[in-house]
């Protein structure tokens, strides 16, 4: 995964704010690296489930970055809570097609990972234009 954001983007996140799950710690940081790179605000970096519904319920989030599996569980309990908000996400995860947690939201946008640094940037850009 590439962590420098293209100058194009770099602040095309200005002002938005960011709820980023991910088990692993090392992806984790990269993504934190590329998403305030392009000026977002990351309010949640979460490596739980219990952590980032926390978070959703403690701060206004503007978008989020959701792993599919959050070590043994599903990301299902976020997502739903986020869905019921409005808060719009995307999955970034390596169960591209053949995670069944994945059948509940057909619809949503999923990047696969590693992913380029501006196809990450993108996703949210492109999740916020939907919104509006």
């Amino acid at each position: 995964m590439g962590s420098r954001v293209e100058h194009s983007l770099h602040k095309a996140l200005k002002g938005v704010r960011l709820l980023v799950v991910e088990d692993d710690a090392i992806l984790l940081m990269e993504l934190e690296e590329i998403l305030q790179d392009a000026g977002a605000e990351i309010v949640g970096r979460c490596r739980t489930v219990a952590d980032a519904l926390a978070t959703v319920e403690k701060y206004g989030i503007s978008a989020a970055v959701l792993d599919v599996r959050i070590g043994n569980t599903t990301i299902a309990p976020v997502a739903r809570q986020l869905g019921q908000r409005g808060t719009p996400f995307f999955f970034y995860t390596g169960q591209v097609v053949s995670d069944p947690a994945l059948e509940e939201w057909r619809d949503c946008k999923i990047v696969a990972k590693p992913a380029q640094a501006h196809a990450i940037v993108y996703a949210v850009v492109d999740l916020l234009h939907r919104r509006q």
